[in-house]
């Protein structure tokens, strides 16, 4: 994503899809609202996290980072988004 940026590669994509280690959701996640043109779409996975976001005694290290990631995505007005609940839940991201 860095490497896409430095070359000036921003808002040139249609979509983006994070899929990666939980703690750093936040940083790909301003990477690819960089890289995404407006009205394009960020898909980001696991953010229902088989349920366990919403259990207070589930404190893995990636429960915790999605955790946090989930309410700055719902009140980031950069985008507008809605969560999918499949899966391990989908959260989709506009960009406004």
């Amino acid at each position: 994503l860095d490497a896409l940026l430095e070359e000036g590669r921003e808002g040139k994509f249609d979509f983006a899809f994070i899929d990666a280690d939980k703690a750093n959701y936040r940083n790909y996640f301003e990477r690819c609202l960089a890289l995404v043109r407006r009205g394009g779409l960020i898909a980001v996975d696991n953010t229902l996290w088989d349920g366990s976001v919403a259990d207070p005694r589930k404190k893995s290290v990636d429960t915790l980072a999605i955790r946090a990631f989930n309410p700055q995505l719902v009140r980031d007005r950069r985008v507008e988004m809605c969560l999918v609940p499949i899966g391990d839940g989908l959260s989709l991201a506009t960009k406004r």
